[in-house]
């Protein structure tokens, strides 16, 4: 079965403004899915003269982008309302990157908020995936997973060939965290052996 290949522009490179038009003109250029980066920084808060509740109420606002970044990244975007927001605008598949610490947290918000897929990071990961892949699953979306260009390809075997798999492969060409970095050529040799190896997964390339 050959694998179709899927356009995915990421919407942190959006007027943030216009979100839902900038959604739909991307649907209409051909996209096939929207690629949401959520990057959330808690553990880096300045000491600033609110409360935290109230800067965390802040960054939720400013969430954008579905790559959930806390404790991961040091860079904010998108939450789990603006998703919210979008989906009222929108079928698209909205292909939700977390960068977070925690993504067992995110599984039920990010379903209510109407998330198509749900990919999460290797490296935070390791002693439960397995649970995290169950309830993606459960809540209705795609599991997919993610890992950074110094991660070694291997690592995301066994969530590919496990008895409940992923069913994605996120294969980062940059640093996590910032858009606009220059892209790393060297990774693409982790995308070739995952071809080679997986010749019917998807893998998605940022």
């Amino acid at each position: 079965m050959a694998v179709e290949p899927k356009i995915a522009p990421s919407m942190l490179s959006s007027d943030f403004a216009n979100l839902a038009s900038e959604a739909e003109r991307m649907i209409q250029l051909g996209a096939d899915w929207l690629h949401m980066d959520i990057m959330v920084l808690i553990d880096l808060l300045p000491c600033y003269m609110v409360s935290l509740q109230h800067m965390i109420n802040i960054f939720f606002f400013f969430d954008l982008f579905v790559d959930i970044h806390r404790h991961f990244v040091p860079n904010l975007t998108i939450g789990t309302p603006v998703i919210e927001s979008l989906r009222k605008h929108t079928k698209a598949y909205l292909d939700c990157h977390l960068m977070v610490t925690n993504p067992l947290d995110y599984v039920e918000p990010l379903a209510k908020a109407g998330a198509s897929g749900f990919t999460f990071h290797v490296e935070v990961t390791k002693e439960y995936w397995q649970q995290l892949v169950n309830q993606i699953k459960m809540k209705g979306m795609r599991p997919g997973v993610a890992l950074k260009p110094g991660t070694p390809i291997e690592e995301v075997y066994p969530l590919v060939e496990g008895e409940n798999p992923v069913e994605m492969v996120l294969v980062m060409t940059v640093e996590p965290g910032f858009g606009g970095q220059k892209f790393m050529p060297e990774t693409m040799d982790k995308v070739r052996t995952l071809r080679k190896k997986y010749p019917t997964l998807d893998i998605e390339v940022r």
